[in-house]
This record gives C-alpha cells, structure tokens and sequence, in this order.
C-alpha cells in the first residue's frame, strides 16, 4: 500500500535506486546532534579525505561572500578534501567545462578585503529545469562532488534543497541515458547540501545577521553621515530610500542608528491618518530646536490598504503641508558595493568552517541544514524550516498580519522594533515620577559612548524620571560636576565618537565621602555607569561603600563601552566593533602599499591592555598569518615556528604577510623585538615594515553595530532601573543593598541580561583586568586554520542541529 506521499513514480524511482545505494540505517532516525555522534575522536584532518566539495554563489551579490568562499576551500583542503569552485553560480553548474574549477590555497589569497563575489554569481533559468538539473548532477557525478555548499538568499537555498531532493531520480535518468554508469552513481548516490545566507537586506529567518548586512549598513549610514552635515547647513528635511522590497531591516536599523523622526517598513504600516502624525511629529522637532529632519524609507514600505508608500510621496506631502525644504535620496546599488566591514568578514569565516563540518558530517538522513548567527554562536538549522518561516513572514504581511509578521522576523529584529518605538514614538508623560536618575561615562572614551548615554536620557524622560549628566567620571559625581540634561542636549550624538560628557579613568575609592554628600544633595536614585574596566571595578567599589554609606544604596547599571571589550559579564563592549573596523581597514591599507613590491611581512600593534580580543578578530578579518596575545602564551620556539611558516608561504605565490601583537602580550616579545627577529630570519626572502596604530583605534565616528548596541544598552538599562525602584521603594524611600541592585548589563550568548557585580568578582583576572573566561578564544584555531598552520581543530564542541520554531526560537533538542 503506498503512503499519501508515495506515488508510482517515487516508488519506481525508490526500486531503480536500490541497487544503486549504500545500506541505510533503517530503523534508527538521524540523531539531531550531527556532530558528537560522529567519530567524536576523528581527526580533523582527515575528514574530507575522498570527498569532494564544491563552493558556489549565488543571487544577488553581499559583502562577505569572498570570505565565506575562502574559509570553505581552506578548511575544506585543511581536511583532505578537493574543493572546486563553481563560477558563475547556478548556470555555471549547469553548463559545467571551466565553469567548475579545482580551487588551491593560493587563489583565495587576497579575497577577504573584496566586495562582491569573486568567482561570479547569475540569476540561471536553466535550473530551473529538471533538464537544467540533469546537466548539473551529471557535471558534479563526473567529478565525484557529493558534497555542495551554496551562499545565497532564500531562492537559491531553496533551488538547493530541490536538487537534493531530486538526486536520486536525476542519477536513475542520467545511467538509463548512459551520460554515466551504474558505478559512478553508486558512488555519488547522495549529495549533501549546507546554506549560508548572504543578503544585504537580512531577509532569511533563522539568523540574527546575513552575509553582507552589516557592510550594507556601513555604507548606508557614511551616506546619512555625509547628509546630516548639509541637512543641518539649511534646515532641511532628508528622506532616504534603503533596498527592503520585503524586508525592512536596513531601514529600521539605519532609522535607529541615525536617530530617524520616521521609519517605514514593509512589516508594520503605518496606521491610518500617518500623514498627519508625520507632519506634526516633523513640526515638533524643529519647535524642539532640531535643524534637520530624517525620514528613513524601505524600497518595499506600503500603507496598511497595501498601496506602496514611496520617497517621492512622502517629499511631495512634507512639501506641500509644511513648507520644508526637502530632498530626497535613493541610495540603490551603493549598499551592494564596497570593502566588507570586519563583522562580515568574521561571519563570512566562521560560517564558512561550520558549513564545511556540517558538510562531512552529514549522513543520507540529515537534513540539509544552513549555518545560522544566533547572538555570538554559530547554529545549524533545517534549511526548509527557515525557508518556510521566511515565505510565513511575507504570507502574514500579505494578510494584514503585521504584528506576527515582526515577531516570525525573530527577536533580534523585534527588539530593534520596539526600541525604535520607545525613543521615536512615544511622548514623555505628563506626570513626573520625581526620580532622578544619573549617567556617567568612565576610563578611556570610545565610540558608541554618546549613543548609549542618548538612549539613557531620553527614555528616562520617556518613563517620566528627572535625568542628569556627570561630567568627567567619578572625579566630576565627586567634585558636584552634575546637572540636568534634557531630550535636546544629547540631539545629535548618536553620531559623535568619543565621550561629549567627558570622561576620566579615576576610581571613586578614595572619593567615596564626596561622591555619597553629591549623591544626596542632588538627591539621586539610580546611577547609570557607562565605560570599560573602570566603569566595572568602580561599580564594585561603591557597592562595597553601601555598608557605611547609605546613600550608595540605589539601583546601578554598568553598560561596557571599552575597545578593548574586556568587561566581565558581557561577550561584546560598546566601541570594540568600530575599533575593529578600523583596524581591519589599517591593515587592508598596509598591505596594498606593498603591491607590485618585493616580497614583505608587517607587524602591526593593536591596543586592547591584556586583553587579545583585538588583536584576534582583527588577525581573522584581516587575513593575518600571526596574533599574538597574552591569553595564549608563546615562546621564541613559537616565534621561530611562526617566522620559518611565513618563510615557507613566500616561496608560493603569496607575496605579503601580516602580524598583528597586542600591545600587552609580553613583557620582553615587544613589539621591536618581534620586528627585528622576522627582519633578521627573513633577510634575502621579504623585508618588514612596523605599525604601532595608537590612539587612532579610540577614534572615528561609531559604526552601526556600536550605535545600534549602544542604544538598545541604554534604553534596556533605564527600563530595568524602573521596575528595580519600584521593588526597593520601601516607606516613602529608596533603599537598595542587595546584590541584584547592581549590575552589569552585557550581551550573553544570544541575549542582553544582567549580572550582579558581585557575583562576577570570581570570573575576574584584576590584575590583568580582564574576565577569566572569554569566548572568543574558542576561534583562534580558525585564524591560524586559515593561515595554513598545521594544527588541530577542536571538533568536540560543534554545532548541533536545532529547529526553528513559531517565533524563530531555536530549541536545543
């Protein structure tokens, strides 16, 4: 009897294929955990030995593809594998010849700093086609690929999982056609899929971030900077158009990362009457003293009756009601273009060694899967899960549907969502609560800071609290250096790098009875403590005071915002990413200014104190052959195994190197050291040049990630301090002395959460200032992996296989 889904012709195919596959394990369902059921102690390098893997992109183009496409053929190499590429995309696979090319560790050499895709992408109709197909399964059959990774959007991970699907039946027609034999479809009588999205307009659900988002935010946001300058010159009003034909991500991050007066977005409409609500909320802004008005607008963005909203529109209404004088932008293309940022590079590698693990991990039951961002982790997950919550998205758009819609986008894009809501939508109330809440910034500036302390005032007004501005740290909350700050104050900062309150590293130890008399004479209830190791140990040191001093007894929050991203209790700090970036771009500038050359190696210096974090995710996204920090202790036998590795890399192809070392990785390994020694062994194969990039890491003006992180901190952190004055208000006072009532609110894995500052004293080097446990370091096999270190990769923590459900939450099973 046939199953409801079992028709003649799968059953003759299922009977034609029998002679042609491997037993399978019936009776027993692929384990969900793909990794630690598999030869848990197989060495790595070993994996891929005859396999065969090929590389293809596919649909529209995204910053980062180069770098996914350069982890998956290095790592694939790195475990015995050949790995071919597939110009061209979906049409190269069907036209197969050239098209499918063996790739070597030197052609991805110098890939990472390209946007674009390297080795092309096509829209292919052809496959479209079982025909089409046909011609790829018997292009792959004949070069023994059973194994395909495909970076691309919804349409082409779909178009992937079809063909697997259809494997089978594909192999039956090509041996009765004789294009190959009954041996050769034997051995390739299964294929294995594994995804990785790349998309500027991060449309896929299943993931915080595609491939290419983050650069296309960089690239909308040095517009938006470039705009404010000449807006503010005459008073004008700028609407900006952002791609999002059906996914309004880009526009509603640009819109809180600039600060936007409006944001339309194809996933909630505006309500009834927009028109005037918009001109009344563009009209209060000037009566409020602001110079400029943005408007951020989604390709896609319609009204709630499905009629599309357009820029021009939206000009023609704020020129005819208001007399503005208004521009609009359409940015297009630009969002495409443009060098990688550091995050996408990152994502890019990382995803690309989980892709090539899941890979050759894969049995005939596993699911194809695609690798996923889930906060700081790397997650597999059913492919077709994630297509169809992506086609549920636009299918409850298209009902009206819009508040589900949101929420299938995941929690990433809610919380944006609502964030934007509080700081853009809401008018302060009418009725003061009559607490005064305080914000400070502490130890080294950096960019991100005036975004966080933005977010803090203005929902602190929001939810009714008098907020007041601390300048220069401690040294000013001791010295009376306090007063009001409004809405109009902090207009305008989310932009501005460094501290515009000023800000000191001097800890309140020794100022503990000045700070506790301007605690009470300004009467304040909850102190909000924004900066880097300092902000963290100072924090500690009046919760420690609260035993002889009463006043100390309220509510505080420490928000990390340090480049050195060294804070315990927070995976990332507000500022690292933009000095990331720009040390990411130093080096891409350091190493094209020994193009055309001799053969040269630079060693750069990288701040971050002890703590190698910098030096690290620089070392990834850049390329380097080398990232010495103190978390990873090294030797001059280390230092010779490292010079003798960049000696033998010259005698290929390869023609630079790069070095980075963290300004504290060694007492005696200097920077100067270290410079002489690869001058020295590598006299007569390259030269080397020496970078020490200084304070120009604490610099610049803050990326997207920084504004955006920075400002969901700062409004999280006053919602909390709200309700914790609400529990510690007790006979007509506020009196807060449990551990619980000072914390540190860091990024955790996959969400924002807040730590007592007590509690972390146990996971913290002092000395060193910097957490005992970092995450991070579980990725540094990767760098050296993909310098072509001969080393081990650790293969006993992978990635499960989880499954999105409803909401998107993944679920461990």
């Amino acid at each position: 009897m046939l199953s409801p889904r079992d028709t003649p012709e799968k059953q003759r195919v299922k009977k034609e294929l029998s002679v042609l596959s491997p037993p399978s394990h019936q009776g027993h369902p692929a384990p969900l955990n793909m990794s630690k059921d598999l030869h848990p102690t197989m060495d790595p390098t070993k994996m891929g030995l005859g396999r065969s893997i090929a590389v293809l992109t596919s649909g529209g183009d995204a910053q980062g593809m180069n770098a996914a496409v350069r982890a998956t053929v290095r790592v694939g190499l790195y475990t015995g594998a050949k790995v071919y590429f597939v110009h061209e995309g979906y049409q190269g696979l069907v036209d197969g010849g050239d098209n499918i090319r063996p790739a070597t560790w030197e052609s991805v050499s110098m890939m990472l700093q390209l946007g674009g895709t390297v080795i092309g992408s096509a829209r292919c109709k052809d496959f479209r086609t079982r025909e089409g197909r046909t011609k790829a399964a018997c292009n792959l059959v004949n070069l023994g690929i059973t194994n395909l990774c495909v970076i691309g959007g919804d349409g082409s991970l779909t178009g992937a999982n079809e063909f697997r699907t259809e494997w089978s039946g594909l192999l039956v027609d090509l041996v009765r056609a004789g294009k190959i034999t009954q041996e050769e479809a034997k051995k390739s009588s299964h294929l294995n899929i594994v995804g990785m999205v790349g998309s500027i307009d991060n449309d896929f659900c299943g993931t915080d971030m595609t491939i290419g988002t983050d650069s296309a935010l960089h690239r909308i946001i040095e517009v938006l900077d470039a705009i404010t300058t000449t807006a503010q010159s005459h008073q004008r009003t700028f609407i900006l158009e952002v791609m999002g034909r059906h996914c309004g991500y880009l526009a509603l991050v640009t819109a809180l990362a600039c600060g936007a007066d409006w944001v339309f977005i194809p996933e909630m409409p505006p309500d009834e009457g927009w028109e005037d609500h918009l001109c009344r909320r563009l009209t209060d802004q000037r009566a409020r003293g602001c110079r400029l008005n943005v408007v951020i607008v989604a390709e896609g963005a319609m009204s709630s009756d499905g009629k599309p909203i357009t820029s021009d529109q939206i000009k023609k209404l704020v020129t005819d009601r208001l007399s503005f004088d208004t521009r609009t932008t359409v940015l297009g293309h630009v969002q495409r273009g443009g060098t990688p940022s550091a995050f996408d590079r990152i994502l890019g590698s990382r995803m690309g060694v989980e892709a090539v693990m899941a890979l050759l991990e894969a049995t005939p039951e596993t699911p194809a899967c695609v690798v996923s961002l889930s906060g700081n982790q790397a997650v597999r997950l059913p492919l077709m899960e994630c297509v169809q919550v992506t086609k549920d998205v636009t299918a409850a758009m298209a009902q009206g549907k819009f508040d589900e819609a949101i929420k299938l986008r995941g929690k990433s894009f809610e919380n944006n969502w609502n964030t934007y809501k509080l700081l853009a939508h809401i008018n302060p109330p009418d009725v003061k609560s009559n607490i005064n809440m305080a914000v400070m910034n502490i130890g080294a500036p950096c960019a991100g800071m005036n975004a966080a302390v933005r977010a803090t005032v203005r929902m602190g007004i929001i939810q009714g609290h008098n907020m007041f501005a601390v300048h220069d740290g401690f040294d000013g909350l001791a010295h009376g250096q306090i007063e009001p700050i409004n809405w109009n104050t902090v207009s305008g900062w989310i932009g501005k790098g460094g501290s515009m309150l000023g800000t000191k590293r001097t800890l309140p130890g020794k100022l503990l009875d000045e700070v506790s008399q301007n605690l009470a004479k300004f009467n304040i209830h909850a102190l909000v403590i924004i900066g880097g190791f300092e902000a963290y140990v100072g924090g500690l040191e009046l919760v420690q005071a609260r035993e002889n001093y009463e006043e100390m007894c309220i509510p505080m929050v420490v928000i990390p915002a340090t480049v050195s991203n060294n804070v315990p209790g927070s995976d990332f700090s507000i500022g690292a990413d933009t000095a990331l970036n720009t040390i990411t771009s130093t080096c891409d500038r350091i190493k094209q200014s020994a193009a055309g050359t001799k053969r040269r190696v630079f060693i750069v210096e990288t701040m971050g104190g002890y703590c190698g974090y910098l030096a690290t995710m620089a070392g990834l996204a850049a390329g380097a052959d080398a990232a010495y920090i103190f978390e990873d202790k090294f030797t001059i036998r280390d230092l010779e195994m490292n010079v003798q590795h960049l000696l033998e890399k010259m005698k290929t192809t390869v023609k630079r190197g790069l070095v980075l070392r963290n300004e504290n990785c060694s007492s005696n390994y200097s920077t100067d050291f270290i410079f002489n020694l690869y001058s020295e062994e590598g006299r007569g194969v390259f030269d080397c040049r020496k970078n020490v990039l200084g304070h120009m890491q604490q610099g610049g003006t803050p990326t997207p990630f920084d504004r955006n992180f920075g400002t969901k901190m700062g409004a999280k952190s006053i919602l909390w301090l709200t309700e914790k004055l609400k529990e510690c208000h007790r006979h007509g006072r506020i009196f807060a002395n449990t551990p619980d009532s000072a914390c540190v609110l860091g990024m955790k894995k996959r969400s924002l959460t807040f730590q007592p500052l007590v509690d972390l004293k146990a996971d913290t080097d002092f000395e060193h200032r910097i957490p005992k446990a970092q995450w991070w370091l579980k990725i540094r096999p990767i760098m050296k992996i993909l310098a072509k270190y001969d080393i081990k990769l650790d293969t006993s923590e992978r990635a499960d296989m989880e499954h999105i459900i409803n909401k998107r939450v993944p679920v461990r099973k």
